[in-house]
């Protein structure tokens, strides 16, 4: 087994410090960045359905979709596992650099963040979230393994070789769960979408490499859910289900009813 002893601050400067998890979302935004950049002007050159969005464009929604993973993310946690306590507490809310963010709420906030942007430059909704999606699992790897670092969202306990003590998880051996969603969330997840998207060129159909990242998504945050201890302030509902698998069943069923409503509009047209 192994003994967790990762500090989650990387730079201590006193009254400042940089913490690791921060510097996930900073660097997964870059580097999600530079990728769709390149997306678009491969996709322009092969004449795939992108062309009609600029490097430029994409620039100025990337202030857009910053704001609605900050917003969404952090308001997702508050609403949907732990309102009560927030509730009384309204100041925490503000308190990002103590933790505290979904990954569900994020991607509320990042399509609300494109329907506005989309919106205002007339622009077509699918065109930007299909991006986005190819895009994605590079910030969720990242943040998964600072989840790991941090010592936080940690797996249930096993006996296997691999697994680790986290210091807030008692002296007990657990499922390092946040690498498996990082390998299963992040690395599998941009394969198969960017395979999908890019080689096999469902990128011509927009709004359906979107629709699968919700449904591949989905099945991977489902199969990590089941190494993962639950919130104890939430536990399972059910006596089965966390919070997690409920809302990864949500955005499972939203990505097979965007591909039967894009179906349908084909079948009318």
């Amino acid at each position: 087994m192994i003994v967790h002893n990762f500090n989650p601050i990387l730079v201590d400067l006193g009254l400042f410090q940089i913490r690791w998890y921060s510097m996930a979302y900073i660097l997964g935004i870059i580097l999600g960045w530079i990728y769709a950049k390149k997306i678009i002007k491969k996709t322009a050159k092969n004449k795939y359905n992108f062309t009609s969005i600029t490097t430029s464009q994409f620039d100025d929604i990337i202030v857009y979709l910053v704001l609605g993973i900050i917003l969404g993310g952090r308001l997702g946690y508050v609403m949907f596992y732990n309102f009560g306590y927030y509730s009384q507490n309204i100041l925490e809310i503000f308190k990002l650099w103590q933790g505290g963010m979904s990954f569900h709420g994020g991607l509320l906030g990042i399509i609300i963040a494109i329907f506005i942007f989309s919106k205002n430059t007339k622009t077509n909704f699918f065109k930007f979230s299909d991006i986005v999606a190819c895009v994605a699992p590079i910030g969720l790897f990242l943040g998964r393994i600072a989840n790991f670092i941090n010592g936080e969202l940690f797996g249930k306990i096993s006996t296997l070789p691999w697994a680790v003590i986290f210091p807030n998880g008692g002296n007990i051996s657990r499922h390092p769960s946040q690498i498996y969603e990082a390998i299963l969330e992040g690395v599998v997840l941009f394969i198969l979408i960017n395979f999908l998207a890019l080689k096999k060129q469902l990128i011509l159909k927009a709004g359906y490499v979107s629709a699968l990242f919700l449904i591949f998504y989905s099945i991977a945050r489902i199969i990590g859910e089941n190494f993962r201890e639950p919130d104890i302030h939430l536990g399972y509902f059910f006596n089965y289900f966390s919070m997690g698998v409920i809302l990864s069943s949500i955005t499972f069923l939203t990505g097979c009813f965007i591909i039967f409503f894009i179906k349908n509009n084909e079948q009318n047209n």
